[in-house]
């Protein structure tokens, strides 16, 4: 069976979510799809020196856009309420990277107190032996995954790429690689499912702003539909465990969110009580802090394969 697929170009990159974007795809529940996406900065090819958003951007870059996104793609028979499956079966970045920090223009870096100078590192990347040699000489290892998965806002209108919500987005969560499933509750009919942000590695809270930020060569995912499961957050299944995604203003917030959709989840699987599900979170859950560059901040609490059996 042939694999449809969603490249970068006319009609399927965009720089915003919307719900009034028509599908550039429609698929049914359990049907897989293959994507190739640009990099954040929609560049047309590697850094080269200079400012990294000096760097040529492909045609369809519109001034003012966020990340550069692919899609959307429906999912036949998803409606509000509904949870959207979005298993990671498949990705393998491309030959280039960049990671780009420092400089007081964003609250972010004047929070953090960074440098006013900035900082670019240029990556080389090898997919096979999923390595990456920046321009330093220094070699890191690849795990390659997402950084923005996501639906639309129900408000009609543009909505920014840059802060991740309750239904996805720019969630930059680096346990969503191959392997992984995520659930977001859909916002509007057909779900208009979006990705883009390729990172090629990335450490939790990506301090400096960015991670190494990449083409994908190669996407893959298959999308299910749930109805009746009530879901408010993301939610995942990943290598690592069991994730809950928490959002907020402040790390302490978005933590309170993760633990409270965490002792949940404990309560449904293990059958205890709330007390006994926090009693439980405290022996068996880590704790970690997703990002803290997005405008929203975001924490996630993992119940490893295997922790509470």
């Amino acid at each position: 069976m042939t694999i449809p697929t969603v490249e970068p170009g006319d009609g399927t990159l965009h720089g915003w979510f919307s719900r009034d974007y028509p599908p550039v795809l429609t698929v049914d529940p359990g049907e897989r799809v293959r994507f190739a996406t640009l990099d954040c900065w929609w560049s047309a090819g590697p850094y080269k020196g200079g400012h990294i958003r000096d760097r040529a951007r492909v045609p369809q870059y519109v001034d003012g856009a966020g990340h550069a996104l692919c899609g959307p793609v429906a999912v036949r028979g998803a409606r509000p309420g509904d949870v959207l499956e979005v298993r990671v079966d498949r990705v393998r970045p491309g030959p280039y990277g960049t990671t780009f920090a420092g400089g007081r223009d964003s609250d972010h870096n004047r929070r953090y107190a960074l440098v006013d100078e900035h900082a670019v590192l240029a990556w080389d990347l090898d997919p096979e032996t999923m390595t990456g040699r920046n321009q330093y000489g220094h070699t890191v290892a690849l795990r390659p995954f997402l950084g923005v998965m996501g639906l639309p806002p129900a408000e009609p209108g543009e909505h920014s790429t840059i802060p991740p919500r309750w239904h996805g987005g720019n969630l930059d969560c680096k346990e969503l690689v191959a392997g992984s499933t995520l659930y977001l509750p859909v916002t509007v009919d057909g779900a208009l499912f979006s990705l883009g942000d390729g990172h090629a590695a990335q450490g939790d809270g990506e301090v400096g702003g960015t991670a190494i930020e990449c083409p994908m060569e190669e996407v893959e995912v298959t999308f299910g539909l749930r109805a009746g499961w009530e879901l408010t957050a993301p939610l995942a299944d990943t290598p690592a465990g069991t994730l809950t995604l928490g959002l907020g203003s402040t790390v302490d917030e978005a933590t309170q969110v993760a633990l409270e959709a965490m002792f949940g989840l404990l309560q449904r699987r293990f059958g205890v009580s709330r007390t006994e599900a926090v009693a439980l979170a405290s022996v068996a859950v880590d704790v970690r802090v997703t990002q803290i560059v997005n405008q929203t901040v975001g924490a996630h609490a993992v119940l490893p394969h295997g922790a509470v059996r």
